[in-house]
């Protein structure tokens, strides 16, 4: 963690972080809220700042009234023109005598401000997600209102962040950890105000006065401000470039970050990065303790501490046998890179059996793609998407990508289909599937209850279910009901999972016995 310091504002103290030692300033001034030390817990953030900061030396603020920053009067929260000062102040603490200024979302009024203000200390602007005049960009007065009850209601409870990153609403990872960002950046009555501060921003005025090199970066389906909240700066400030990219979620950290980081260094230093990362297809594995923060509460930090460094050892024993390329331990997650999805999916098993032996329940995720690695790190939007993944596995579960199952034909594994997900930059939806390990019958054991029933099927998977009691194979099932025989054989694997069934030899059994009844 990096050391967090104080510059005076005033009479307040604001807290500021400086990152990297590049050649030029960066000043990044944050959106609605912010926690410069819980920030550094999500992985699309503390990527974002490493990326950064490799080419120049970032300072990141709280704002007053938010974060680690002084408290204010939420009755009588500061307006954005005494927020210039906590700015400046930031930059005289740093020795920043000019410096670029990355204005993020709510971020960006104050940026304009503060270069048509000081063109002096202003080397050039970079604007994500902006726009000069909240109501026609943001919310307009009904939105605005409802905005407000679910502040008032909700917040603390991660309420608002269907409002900046939908696709993340059900991410069992980001869902938790933006709850703990509402409350930890600002309280209730803070929030509020700063909403309806936020609600009064009209910049509009200034932005002839607005004189240096200005990049503008917009999601093209931003779900929080819109994309023409960008275009109106483009036009309206002098020599303003427009970059719009794939994407509906509007935090800056999220999505696809080493594409905003291209930007913003080719911009500043006229050069996209050089590295010599080689870009290769990688099956991921990310595997995350579920519930560990409550668990290390319930266990206390001696006993947990032993029961993580446990998992750690087994998992990478376990992990190492089965052709794991490439591990990194992050304290309650591990992530992992192989050559083939079917060693992946094997490991994530061997995990699950590990975790349960110590008592403790994992939420896994597999997924095949692109990955970029230079030396022990691996980076690339799948490592991103493999985290998500992750992210909806419940507890005990292993998800995976269809294309994991797809390429691992024969290898004994079943797949059931579980949905799919949104991803940026794809044009379709990622199916998503459970891993299920081959099943091997063995001696009947008495249930109590009723045994499984073909009313758990589907009208086609009964019909599937019929042709293998014939003895057809899944390339014949295919050819007769005119489908792929890939899902044939996702369709085989969801009938043996729904039946509890452990081959399709025990399906045509179990087929034979409904006909005899």
């Amino acid at each position: 963690m990096l050391e967090t310091r104080y510059a005076r504002s005033g009479n307040l103290h604001i807290a500021y972080q400086v990152v990297g030692q590049g050649a030029l300033d960066l000043v990044l001034v944050p959106g609605f809220i912010s926690n410069l030390e819980l920030n550094w817990e999500d992985p699309g953030y503390s990527r974002l700042l490493k990326r950064l900061s490799a080419f120049s030396r970032v300072i990141q603020f709280d704002k007053r009234g938010t974060g680690l920053s002084d408290p204010v009067d939420a009755a009588a929260l500061p307006d954005i023109e005494a927020r210039m000062d906590d700015v400046r102040a930031v930059m005289d603490a740093a020795g920043s005598g000019r410096a670029a200024i990355l204005g993020v979302s709510e971020g960006v009024p104050m940026a304009i401000l503060f270069a048509a203000a000081c063109p002096e200390r202003t080397r050039a602007l970079i604007l994500y997600g902006g726009y000069a005049h909240f109501k026609s960009s943001v919310m307009d007065e009904t939105a605005l209102e409802q905005f407000m009850g679910v502040l008032d209601a909700g917040w603390g409870s991660g309420a608002t962040l269907k409002s900046f990153a939908p696709r993340l609403v059900n991410d069992k990872r980001f869902a938790p950890w933006w709850a703990r960002f509402e409350r930890l950046s600002a309280s209730p009555a803070a929030a509020i105000s700063l909403a309806r501060m936020n609600a009064a921003i009209d910049v509009r005025g200034a932005l002839p006065a607005v004189n240096v090199p200005t990049l503008l970066i917009h999601r093209c389906n931003d779900a929080h401000v819109s994309p023409d909240g960008s275009r109106y700066l483009k036009a309206r400030i002098a020599g303003a470039r427009l970059v719009e990219i794939p994407g509906s979620d509007h935090p800056v950290w999220t999505g696809d970050v080493d594409r905003i980081a291209d930007e913003v260094e080719e911009f500043l230093t006229g050069a996209r990065p050089v590295t010599e990362a080689d870009r290769v297809l990688a099956a991921l594995l990310v595997a995350r303790i579920d519930g560990a923060e409550r668990l290390a509460s319930r266990l206390g930090d001696r006993a947990w501490s032993k029961c993580t460094e446990d998992f750690q050892a087994a998992a990478f024993t376990a992990a190492e046998r089965l052709g794991a390329r490439c591990l990194r331990w992050d304290g309650d997650r591990l992530v992992a890179r192989f050559d083939g999805p079917a060693r992946a999916a094997r490991t994530a098993l061997a995990l699950r059996d590990a975790g349960a032996a110590l008592g403790l329940a994992l939420a896994q995720g597999v997924h095949v793609g692109e990955i970029e690695i230079g030396g022990e790190t691996m980076t690339g939007l799948a490592v991103q998407v493999t985290e998500r993944i992750a992210g909806l596995a419940g507890s005990g579960e292993i998800m995976a990508s269809s294309l994991v199952g797809e390429l691992s034909a024969g290898s004994g594994l079943h797949f059931a289909a579980r949905g799919v997900m949104e991803v940026e930059g794809r044009s379709h939806p990622l199916e998503i599937v459970l891993v299920v390990a081959e099943q091997h019958l063995e001696p009947a054991v008495p249930k109590k209850g009723p045994g499984p029933s073909l009313a758990v099927l589907t009208a086609r998977e009964r019909e599937i279910l019929a042709r293998v009691a014939d003895g057809m194979s899944n390339p014949a099932i295919a050819a007769m009901l005119a489908l792929s025989e890939h899902t044939v054989k996702r369709h085989v694997a969801n009938i043996l999972t729904k039946l509890d069934l452990g081959s399709r030899a025990a399906a045509a059994a179990f087929s034979a016995g409904q006909k005899d009844r």
